[in-house]
């Protein structure tokens, strides 16, 4: 592993330690913070709860993450194709995405149920504005003398397109997929706690009813490893696809 690796898994233990001293130290109340040691007991103790939700919440994060990328990806490109376009759907978009997507939530479970579907919808409306925005800034970025170079020597515009401005976005549209594996799982967890028959965030809900914060904070724990993990696939396969940056 490399030195920021560890300086990373190092740093964990110096904050989870002091965590620990600090929760057991001042004996803190379970609802203010817990120490480390009662949430991992509680995470292993309900592990045959958490581990089915987890798989839910991730699925329902990983199949939105899909949608929204492909979708977002799919929108920059007709917009750098298409130029017209831009002028009447851009403002509309931006519209729509300077609302916060918890704010759509009441509408989509009403749409879609509180079934996958919905978890579905929400994190792929939340990734997609997100990596359409990245990927459209990178389309952007391209050298207007470049552009009219490969038309001099007759590329049209898939070939433009593919050759010369794919490559160029591909760094900004990467950071945008990479930002948007923690966005996904928020969402995710969000929507469940307003509605869901399963999932992390239907079990914190339940834990909050039943005033369980050590149950919470283990539901947590699951989401955060959840997480680092998805961010960490997606950044191993932006270091391999994108070797040159």
């Amino acid at each position: 592993m490399s030195r920021s690796t560890w300086r990373g898994i190092i740093g964990t233990l110096l904050v989870l330690a002091a965590w620990e001293g600090a929760a057991r130290g001042f004996q803190l109340p379970a609802y203010t913070l817990p120490a480390v040691s009662d949430i991992l007991a509680a995470a292993w103790r309900t592990r045959a709860a958490l581990i089915p939700a987890g798989w839910l919440t991730m699925l329902e994060a990983l199949s939105g993450y899909a949608v929204g990328s492909l979708l977002g990806i799919g929108f920059a490109v007709l917009m750098a194709v298409v130029t017209p376009l831009r002028g009447p759907l851009l403002p509309v978009l931006m519209a729509i995405n300077s609302v916060p997507v918890a704010a759509y939530s009441p509408l989509v479970l009403l749409w879609f149920g509180i079934g996958v579907a919905s978890k579905v919808v929400m994190v792929a409306l939340a990734v997609g504005f997100t990596v359409f925005l990245s990927a459209l800034a990178g389309f952007d970025r391209v050298d207007r003398r470049s552009v009219d170079l490969m038309r001099s020597f007759g590329a049209g515009r898939a070939a433009i397109l593919w050759r010369l401005r794919l490559p160029a976005a591909l760094p900004l549209i990467a950071t945008g997929m990479r930002v948007s594996t923690v966005r996904s799982l928020i969402v995710a967890i969000v929507t469940e706690m307003l509605g869901a028959y399963g999932g992390l965030g239907w079990i914190i809900y339940q834990a909050v009813v039943q005033i369980d914060f050590v149950q919470v904070w283990s539901a947590i724990l699951v989401a955060s490893c959840i997480s680092l993990a998805f961010f960490g696939l997606v950044g191993a396969i932006e270091r391999r696809v994108i070797f040159w940056r």
